[in-house]
Formats: structure tokens, C-alpha cells, sequence
């Protein structure tokens, strides 16, 4: 198992050049193929009309323009990858909102590399909650960059958040082209009680499992302070976090909704709160 095919989101932001580079030493050392996309913006639905319904002009000229603007985020691309052994690359221009083309063309791929959102850099047309929407409907894993900080390489310390989950489950499987090539995995064990605790009962299945893959692993537990007032999902979140901050962690992998969505957005939880204050890159899958 290994990532294959990597797809990065490419716009205009100044945090751009950094997923690319991040996707590009993923792509790299997995020797995978690295898929620039660039979104015009506008969904599909739009104007994918029947051939008989031909688009407005004053849309075709908007939409002209989109891609134009979409194809000079990709201009300088491929100059960016020859530093990380990326063997083969393609540049896209997708006719698509962000979401909803990330999402779609995500699915045939082994990973997806985005951006966390920058309300203060985002378009006030922007979708705000992007990387929620594509980890819930690309069916791939989704790694998640933070707009802020210097992340020199992805996936040298790892933590795990794990509570057994399917989400946690199917996050740990796919991460583990990652997992096979850190220096150090950590995992934190999240109880049945919403708390993080350190448990070896729990989390003994899972460092076998990861050892038969070749991955050494060890059960880490945040702060006491942390751990013990840890008993509302955000509070986990947080502490997940610190975690991750005390051992000079690059990447967190961990499931992503395992309550309704619905229920995260109003009552908050540890996905909400980690793709609010994240400060590492993190591994998402539903």
C-alpha cells in the first residue's frame, strides 16, 4: 500500500506553495504521481446544461476569466517539485467550486492535500468550511495544512488519536504509508468517557496491529491537568493538540466525525475543535 496518486489544491494564497511542497515530499518518497488542481469556483451545476442550452455569453466570459486566473496558480508548479523526486506530475484546471471538485476528484486518488481555512484571507465567496465538506465526501484521506507556522517535513513524529472507532480505524489504514516511514508514533488513547486517558488495554490491539505493519509504536498521554478535565469533546480536542505540541509532533491522524455533523457544528467536538486551532498537519478520514 503506498500513495499512488496524491492531489494537492493549488490557488492563490500564500500558503499554497507550502501544501505543494508537503504533497510534493509525500508524492516523492511513496514514488507517486502529484496531480496540481487549481478550481475556477463556479460548480458545475452551474452551467452543465443539456447541448441544446448553450451557456450565456456574459457567463462564458466570467468563466474564461476564472480559468484564466486558475491556470497562473498553476504556472510556477511544476518548477516546484524537481527538488522532491517527484517522478510524474499533471497540472488541472477544474470548472468546479473548491469543495465539491476537491471532493469529486479526490476520489480517484490515494491522498488529497489541502489547506486549512484563513477567514482572513479567503474570499467572502469562499466556502469557509472546505476542509470539513471534502473529508466527509471524498471517501479518500484527506491531509489538512495549517495556514499558520513552518512545517519543514510531514510525518516524521506522529500522534495517533484513537477511541477504536470506524473513523479512527480507517484513518490509522490509511495513514500507514505514513506510519511505515516515521522516526516515532505516538498514540492517544481517547476513553469511552469523552476523556483522554492512558490506557494500555485500550490501545495494546493497536500497536500490534501497527507492529505486524512494521510500525513501532507507544501509548502517550497528555498533560494530567489536561486529561483529567477533558470531558466535553472540545476539551479533547484540545488536549489532543497539546499533545501533539509537547512531543514536537508534524502530523496528527486521527477519524473525523464520529458524531453527526450536525451535532459537531452545534455542541462542538474534537473535529470541529482540531480544524479550528490546529497548528500541525492532520490526517482526516471518515
Amino acid at each position: 500500500m503506498s500513495f499512488k496518486t496524491v492531489l494537492v489544491h493549488v490557488d492563490d494564497t500564500r500558503r499554497s506553495p507550502e501544501r505543494v511542497r508537503l504533497a510534493a515530499q509525500i508524492a516523492g518518497a511513496c514514488g507517486g504521481h502529484l496531480i496540481g488542481a487549481a478550481l475556477t469556483g463556479v460548480s458545475r451545476l452551474s452551467y452543465g446544461g443539456p447541448p441544446q442550452h448553450p451557456i450565456d455569453a456574459h457567463l462564458a466570459l466570467h468563466l474564461d476569466y476564472l480559468r484564466e486566473r486558475a491556470g497562473r496558480t498553476l504556472a510556477s508548479f511544476g518548477g516546484q517539485l524537481g527538488a522532491h523526486g517527484v517522478a510524474t506530475f499533471e497540472a488541472r484546471v477544474i470548472d468546479d467550486e473548491t469543495a465539491g471538485g476537491l471532493s469529486q476528484h479526490a476520489r480517484c486518488a490515494d491522498l488529497v492535500v489541502i489547506g486549512q481555512v484563513n477567514l482572513d484571507e479567503a474570499s467572502p465567496f469562499a466556502m469557509a468550511d472546505v476542509p470539513g465538506y471534502v473529508v466527509m465526501h471524498a471517501a479518500r484521506p484527506v491531509l489538512i495544512v495549517p495556514y499558520a507556522g513552518l512545517v519543514e517535513r510531514v510525518g516524521q513524529r506522529i500522534v495517533i488519536a484513537w477511541d477504536a472507532s470506524k473513523e479512527a480505524a480507517r484513518a490509522v489504514s490509511l495513514a500507514l504509508p505514513l506510519l511505515q516511514l516515521a522516526d516515532t508514533v505516538e498514540v492517544a488513547v481517547l476513553g469511552s468517557d469523552a476523556s483522554v486517558t492512558p490506557s494500555a488495554q485500550a490501545g495494546e490491539q493497536l500497536l500490534r496491529f501497527l507492529l505486524r505493519h512494521g510500525v513501532r509504536a507507544n501509548l502517550s498521554a497528555p498533560r494530567d491537568g489536561a486529561a483529567a478535565g477533558a470531558r466535553r469533546q472540545h476539551l479533547v480536542g484540545e488536549a489532543l493538540l497539546a499533545l501533539a505540541g509537547e512531543i514536537a509532533a508534524d502530523l496528527l491522524v486521527m477519524g473525523a466525525y464520529g458524531h453527526s455533523r450536525f451535532r459537531e457544528t452545534v455542541l462542538g467536538g474534537v473535529t470541529r475543535t482540531v480544524l479550528e486551532n490546529m497548528t500541525i498537519p492532520v490526517l482526516m478520514s471518515h
